[in-house]
């Protein structure tokens, strides 16, 4: 019985130590300037902004992220709101590279609503253990708005900012 009892303490005391070395945040929260060029079928226009983000990672590659953004250039305001994988490859490097592909809508300024996705990735650099620079998120961003010539859209996203992670 006191083997038994030893035993089950290192394996917890590994365990332990085991769960104190993994580096994969349980949550991410990203904030930052967004920039969007939109097409639409009487030209592009360059838009300036900022994007919000939650991820709840599953494991060590793979997250599921809701992201918002808002993004302002006259004549126009479009508001993005995305939801889906992320895919994440984490090592003992302090840049972990991700990729995800997200769906969901946007809304203009002129009340127009329209299916968007998003296809892109980008780069954190990790600061600390809570603390990251996404130094580039690029994103291919697919909208359907009725334009009256194409009724979709091929647009580009670039985005900055922090992560703060637990």
């Amino acid at each position: 019985m006191k083997a038994l009892s030893r035993l089950l303490g290192l394996l917890l005391l590994l365990g332990i130590s085991a769960m104190a070395q993994d580096e994969t945040p349980g949550v991410e929260l990203f904030g930052g300037y967004s920039y969007l060029h939109q097409n639409i079928a009487n030209g592009g226009f360059n838009l300036n902004g900022g994007s919000t983000s939650v991820a709840l990672n599953v494991n060590h590659w793979l997250g599921v992220v809701a992201d918002v953004g808002a993004y302002h250039g006259s004549p126009l305001t479009t508001v993005t709101y995305l939801f889906g994988p992320k895919f994440s490859y984490r090592s003992k490097s302090p840049v972990t590279p991700f990729a995800h592909i997200l769906f969901g809508g946007a809304h203009t300024t002129n009340s127009s609503n329209a299916f968007a996705m998003a296809v892109g990735g980008g780069l954190d650099l990790r600061a600390d253990s809570n603390w990251s620079w996404r130094m580039v998120q690029a994103e291919y961003l697919f909208t359907n708005f009725n334009d009256g010539v194409t009724g979709h859209q091929h647009n580009a996203r670039i985005s900055t900012g922090v992560v703060y992670s637990w």
